[in-house]
This record gives C-alpha cells, sequence and structure tokens, in this order.
C-alpha cells in the first residue's frame, strides 16, 4: 500500500470511528493524565447521574469497555492500574453512601477488583497502592454480603 492510499484511509477510519479518531489524536498529542481523568468520568458517570446522584444500575459492560479503551491508548501500567481501582472504589463509594445493593452488583465489583489485583500483581504495584486499597475496603466494613472479607480475600490472594 503506498503512502496516498494509507492516508486515504486513515482519514476515512478518523471520520468514520469515534474511538479511531480519539487514538490517533491521543497519538499526536499524548496526554496520559488528562485521558486517566476523562476516562475516570466516564466510569463515574455509570455509578453517578449528577454531582452525587446515584445511579440505579450501573452498566458495568460500559466500564469494561472504558477500562478496555483507556488500555489501548495508554501504555502506562501504574495508571491503568488508578483506573482499574477507580472503578471499584466507585462501587464501593455507591453502597457506602446509597446502601445495600443486590449480590451481582458485589459479584461485579468484587469480579473486577479480582482483575485489577492480577494486573497491579502482575506489575509490581502492590507495594505502592496498598494504602489506597487499604482505605477502600476498610471504607465498606459496615456492609452487607460479605463484601468487605471478600475484598480481603482477593487482596490477600494477590499479594
Amino acid at each position: 500500500m503506498d503512502r496516498d492510499s494509507l492516508s486515504e484511509i486513515i482519514c476515512e477510519l478518523y471520520d468514520a470511528r469515534p474511538e479511531a479518531k480519539e487514538y490517533l489524536e491521543f497519538w499526536i498529542n499524548p496526554d496520559a493524565d488528562k485521558e486517566l481523568d476523562k476516562y475516570r468520568q466516564k466510569i463515574f458517570k455509570q455509578f453517578f447521574i449528577s454531582g452525587s446522584k446515584p445511579r440505579k444500575s450501573p452498566v458495568f459492560k460500559e466500564i469494561k469497555t472504558c477500562i478496555k479503551y483507556f488500555t489501548t491508548l495508554c501504555i502506562d501500567y501504574e495508571k491503568t492500574a488508578d483506573l482499574m481501582l477507580y472503578y471499584v472504589e466507585q462501587g464501593c463509594e455507591l453502597t457506602r453512601q446509597f446502601g445495600d445493593y443486590d449480590a451481582p452488583f458485589y459479584r461485579a465489583v468484587e469480579n473486577n477488583f479480582n482483575k485489577a489485583m492480577k494486573f497491579i500483581s502482575e506489575y509490581n504495584l502492590d507495594v505502592e497502592l496498598y494504602p489506597r486499597i487499604k482505605r477502600m475496603i476498610d471504607s465498606v466494613d459496615c456492609l452487607g454480603y460479605g463484601f468487605q472479607d471478600n475484598l480481603w480475600e482477593i487482596y490477600r490472594e494477590h499479594t
């Protein structure tokens, strides 16, 4: 494929696919912190409507997609771990502020905490993230379904 054909395809892709546009714009002017903030906001909006008003039920598939897109844009393990933990923190905050949710909600948060801990362990980020993880787990000490115990168990499994 020659340069002109490649350039034409890139321009068509840029116009046709929002994620391609986002990807190309990031690589033209990479700002991982700005991107992290943007994806944190997207995750926040899955848990809270406006301000601190809770959503009835977060769309976990959307959150998973956000994390996936972020990891394709930004190859920074610390920022990826940050975003993965942010997701779990928002789940904890939602339940802490507004009471118990159903068992599938807790399973989803716990499963994603497990994924986050695997990632954190794989890249040896647990020492620097331990205080944040401890605060997060301690914040849900009054919730049901054994949620806090399960989070501690997941943490211990990966450290």
